[in-house]
């Protein structure tokens, strides 16, 4: 049933680091000490990202402008546009604070590792992919906290200005991308003779990343606030999103007349939302605010994302064997 469902190690660790901010939080003085060491590992985690990319890669992907102008469209207009309408509904129901979440959620760029590894799992145009999805994260660097800045605090009371949240999360993960893009002939045969470090170290980060966060919420009070009726209704809501824009992702590229391996690409770099640089993002975009309530959405769909995705790309792989 594990197997089915893609629930891997790190999904699992995921729900422990959940489980161990809820009974056991760091707080205080030790919070302010953890935070830094997780800033420090988000850009190591940016700087292999960037020694791992090549430049064939970059320069091959780019030329497909087509195929990155529609993921681009996915991820930065559709996920946001239906965010944005469903407002009457899922407000209500989740709360305004849940609410900023989910929204915040639907102005965050692609996975990068996940895009990746699932298209290469489904066969389909890997080059493209990893164009496309580091295309996406760093454009959604800028992006992100404009977009929350309009739809978010734009219609709150608080006086936000989205240049320096910009500034924090270029130096936090723009800064250390182009180092290690720069320190690519020096790294990366290191890298090779260690293979999965980026894996690995991405995973890891996460969840430090988590474990925090909800260690901050859980002091705060993040289970008083959250029934458990309420984290019911997120997860059918993003469901729900997931599966519009998943039956988006799979037609658009075919009206668009892709072929079967760049409808693959498109289909798992827009389909997605990341988790790596999704919190980051919002610790500094949401400095102030309880920051799990934040997070929980993100959370919610990253899960439903890898566990449907999984399930997808091993089918259309042994589609592609049988062919």
């Amino acid at each position: 049933m594990l197997k089915l469902l893609a629930l891997d190690r790190f999904t699992i660790s995921l729900f422990v680091m959940v489980i161990l901010a809820t009974f056991i939080p760091v707080h205080g003085q030790a919070a302010s000490i953890f935070s830094s060491v997780t800033n420090i590992a988000i850009a190591i985690l940016f700087f292999l990202h960037g020694a791992k990319l090549s430049r064939e890669a970059i320069i091959e992907g780019v030329l497909h402008w087509k195929l990155h102008g529609v993921v681009f469209a996915i991820t930065f207009a559709v996920f946001p546009i239906l965010g944005l309408l469903s407002k009457p509904i899922v407000e209500p129901l989740l709360g305004e604070q849940l609410y900023w979440g989910f929204l915040f959620m639907c102005f965050l760029p692609s996975t990068v590792q996940s895009s990746i590894a699932f298209t290469s799992v489904a066969k389909g145009n890997v080059a493209a992919a990893v164009c496309s999805a580091s295309f996406s994260n760093l454009v959604g660097m800028f992006i992100t906290p404009v977009l929350v800045s309009l739809f978010i605090f734009g219609q709150s009371q608080h006086d936000y200005d989205p240049t320096s949240s910009i500034i924090e999360i270029g130096l936090l993960l723009l800064v250390p991308f182009i180092m290690g893009q720069l320190l690519r002939p020096y790294m990366f045969p290191l890298m090779q003779k260690v293979p999965g470090i980026v894996k690995a170290f991405d995973q890891g980060t996460i969840l430090l990343v988590v474990y925090g966060a909800f260690s901050s919420a859980v002091v705060a009070g993040l289970w008083h606030q959250v029934s458990g009726l309420t984290l019911l209704y997120l997860t059918l809501i993003c469901s729900v999103l997931l599966t519009a824009i998943m039956l988006l992702s799979l037609y658009i590229p075919k009206w668009c007349g892709f072929n079967r391996e760049d409808q693959i690409a498109v289909f798992f770099c827009g389909s997605k939302k990341t988790l790596a640089s999704g919190v980051p993002m919002a610790q500094i975009l949401f400095a102030g605010q309880p920051l799990g309530m934040i997070v929980l959405p993100i959370m919610i769909f990253h899960q439903i994302q890898l566990m449907v995705c999984g399930v997808l790309a091993n089918h259309w792989s042994k589609q592609q064997e049988q062919q």
